[in-house]
């Protein structure tokens, strides 16, 4: 019984995988701060595209 305890302890304690939970929320934090800035360059460079199209006559 006295092991059973141990591990138990043992496995409250263990800060690992908390770790890598954070590691993914910051990943994940990352990916959509990128996300974000890649759709805002894109619906400023399409707007640049439609200006000199328009200018080109098309």
């Amino acid at each position: 019984m006295k092991t059973l305890m141990n591990q138990i302890k043992t496995f409250v304690n263990d800060e690992e995988g908390a770790s890598a939970v954070e590691y993914g929320l910051l990943i994940a934090g990352i990916a959509a701060v990128v996300m974000t800035a890649i759709y805002a360059i894109g619906t400023a460079l399409q707007g640049k595209f439609e200006s000199v199209q328009t200018k080109l006559g098309g």
